[in-house]
Parts: structure tokens; sequence; C-alpha cells
């Protein structure tokens, strides 16, 4: 799959369909897991209560650019939460989650935060783990809602650290005494 130019933006009320789409038709929550999309809506009101962020690549259209929505995430401040997660099936493979996940802890840092929880779809456990995402405990079963036990991790948030450059410290002249014979 070719690639056009991808950006992360501010999820807006018009992309409620679009994301909704792409969590009821991910091939992760087929055969068994199928209950927990079935009937999912990401809505506007949604979209507006919550920091949803978007990737999209740009496509080129005769009447003006369009974009394709590649995957998006909800990070939840209080408490600290990944509360959706979701990369098109088309899209898997090419970074875009590692880059949300990315844009996420961007996110968080400038929030204040030190680390972001996650309760996992059990087959998304290994991706957030090897985005850096930390094993904490396991989410028991809530039927009839969750029929299954889910991982939970946390992401730690690392803050910033300014980069200065080097300067080379001024090095003091010391005398050497001349302890050699010919005095």
């Amino acid at each position: 799959m070719q690639r056009g130019v991808v950006r992360i933006r501010r999820a807006e009320g018009r992309d409620a369909g679009r994301l909704t789409r792409l969590v009821r038709s991910s091939r992760a929550y087929e055969g068994r897991y199928a209950s927990m999309v079935e009937g999912y809506r990401v809505g506007p009101d949604y979209i507006e209560a919550h920091r949803v962020f978007v990737a999209v690549e740009e496509i080129p259209g005769d009447e003006g650019p369009g974009e394709r929505v590649l995957g998006f995430y909800s990070l939840m401040v209080e408490p600290a939460e990944l509360d959706l997660m979701f990369v098109s099936d088309q899209a898997q493979g090419y970074g875009i989650g590692r880059r949300l996940v990315e844009h996420m802890r961007s996110e968080a840092r400038r929030a204040g935060i030190d680390g972001v929880r996650v309760v996992s779809h059990p087959p998304a456990e290994g991706f957030y783990r090897s985005v850096g995402a930390r094993p904490v405990g396991t989410v028991p079963a809530n039927p009839p809602a969750v029929m299954w036990d889910r991982p939970e991790l946390v992401f730690p948030v690392v803050p910033e650290v300014p980069v200065v450059p080097a300067v080379p410290a001024a090095v003091p002249v010391v005398p050497v005494a001349d302890g050699g014979a010919g005095e």
C-alpha cells in the first residue's frame, strides 16, 4: 500500500461516522470478540468531550484534497487512560499505531501525566508491550458486557529533558613545579 502524507490531528465531530466504522469493521473484533463492538458508536459528543486524535492520510482529488482515516486514539486525562485505540486493518504494519502511541505520550506529557493506563483487548497486548507498555495486572471479565479477562498495562510517560548543547568547560591552567635536577 503506497502512503501519502500522514498527519495526526484533533478529531472533530464530523469524524464520528468514520471512527465508528473503523471500530465496527476491525478484524481484531471478529469471532468471540464481536459482541464488544456490535452497536458501538464513537459519537460527536464523545469526540467533543475527550482528547480524541485521528491519523489521516492526505489524498489529492479533483475537488480538492481529501483524507483517509488510518487510525485514532482517545486519551482520558482524569484518570489517565488510553480509552480507545484503533488502526484500520489496511493500515496495520505501516507504523501508524506506533505514531499514535508516541503522539498519545506527548499529549499525556503536556497534560502533566506520568503514566497512562490501558485495559487491552487481549489480541492487542503484544502490540502495546512492543511500544513500551508494561503489564500491571488483569481486569477480570464482567459479564454480560465483557466475557473475558483483559490485560492491564501502563505506558510510562517520561518527562521531556531539555537538550543543552555541550559547551567545553574552561580548564584551569595549573602551573607545574619543575622538580628537575638541573636547578
